[in-house]
């Protein structure tokens, strides 16, 4: 048989993903293993959104919807995207997929052709660099400092700009830094490119997740220019770049699920619970925050106070030689981490307090018979 494409075989899978289910399979396995792996809210579904997904259910709307979403949807979402990001939307200039990831994965696929290249700023999501190259293009990596708060400097991305540059991605509130753009980096960061008219995706996928500062859709400067993705597995953006997104979904996952659409629909429009939902989450994160960081400072080890999200990058140097042995001392410590290499973020591993109190205190506890 003929083998595999060579664009696959040079995919790299996601390292994020993998840790994760190694860190569950341990668990499965009776290990007593605290993860601070996934990159994923750990309270449950709120309960308004879980009935709305019960009544859609109940009212038989579990057929194929359209590409883009359901129009009661789209209209939710254009109005959150004026009301909360200033963007001026309509509902033909937003897109619902599967997830943010299918989102990205669509965009970059409808952008690109081969060559083109794609400015990200490491450290970086894990998924940016590979989802450029499956769509054929060139991943081109701007890197930022540590003693910089991992703030991009416009200028060097500047320096960075080639004639084939078709998209810079921002990532504010970031993963895996936890760093939070200021809006005048960002406004900056719009300038270029309008001035050299390239694409400037945005995701704002924890936009809610905000510590210290405030949050700023750079959209709001080059709409022309900007395409936004964040929750609800939604993006907007130019008008016939989110029809190329949706005739990409026609051609592989047909819709989202109609149910969950629904569902999000409610958490669209049910502002008073969903608001009330988001503020208990962004309180229970930033104590989960300083708990960590304190502990960290208190065994000695460094790490960039982020200001949203929910990750702490830790500095490695006082305990390993790099970050894949800092990733394998901790997990003999029974404390699971994901290694800072995929994101290029070297000589660090990623922590998420995306987790209870009393795990957080036991992985501090482990941390410190490990030193």
């Amino acid at each position: 048989m003929r083998g595999l494409s060579e664009r696959v075989k040079a995919m790299k899978p996601s390292a994020t993903v993998a840790v994760n289910a190694r860190a569950l399979e341990l668990k499965r396995q009776g290990v007593d293993l605290v993860p601070l792996t996934a990159g994923e809210p750990d309270f449950d579904t709120p309960e308004h959104v879980k009935e709305a997904a019960r009544r859609a259910l109940a009212q038989g709307k579990t057929k194929y919807a359209p590409p883009a979403g359901i129009p009661e949807l789209r209209e939710a979402l254009a109005e959150k995207f004026r009301r909360e990001n200033g963007l001026a939307v309509a509902p033909e200039e937003t897109i619902v997929t599967v997830g943010g990831k299918q989102a990205l994965f669509n965009l970059f696929q409808a952008l690109l052709d081969p060559g083109d290249e794609v400015i990200v700023l490491a450290p970086y999501w894990v998924s940016y660099p590979e989802m450029v190259r499956l769509a054929g293009g060139v991943p081109v990596e701007v890197a930022t400092r540590p003693e910089d708060g991992f703030v991009p400097d416009p200028e060097a991305v500047r320096r960075a700009i080639t004639p084939r540059t078709k998209a810079l991605v921002v990532n504010s509130p970031n993963n895996p830094t936890g760093a939070v753009y200021p809006q005048e980096v960002l406004e900056a960061l719009a300038r270029l490119a309008v001035e050299h008219d390239f694409y400037l995706v945005s995701d704002e996928i924890y936009e809610h997740l905000i510590y210290e500062g405030a949050h700023f859709s750079p959209g709001t400067l080059a709409p022309e220019h900007t395409i936004t993705v964040n929750g609800a597995a939604n993006a907007c953006g130019p008008r016939g770049v989110i029809k190329a997104m949706a005739d990409i979904s026609s051609q592989s996952t047909t819709s989202p699920d109609t149910i969950a659409q629904w569902a999000a629909l409610e958490a669209l429009t049910n502002l008073e619970a969903s608001q009330a939902f988001i503020q208990m989450a962004r309180k229970a994160y930033q104590k989960r925050r300083d708990l960590l960081l304190e502990g960290l400072s208190a065994l000695g080890l460094k790490a960039v106070r982020p200001s949203g999200a929910f990750y702490v990058l830790l500095n490695t140097d006082a305990f390993a030689e790099d970050e894949i042995q800092a990733a394998e001392r901790l997990l003999e410590a029974r404390v699971a981490v994901v290694p800072g290499t995929d994101f290029a973020a070297y000589r660090h591993v990623r922590l998420s307090y995306a987790t209870s109190e009393e795990n957080l205190k036991k992985a501090l506890g482990r941390m410190a018979t490990l030193l």
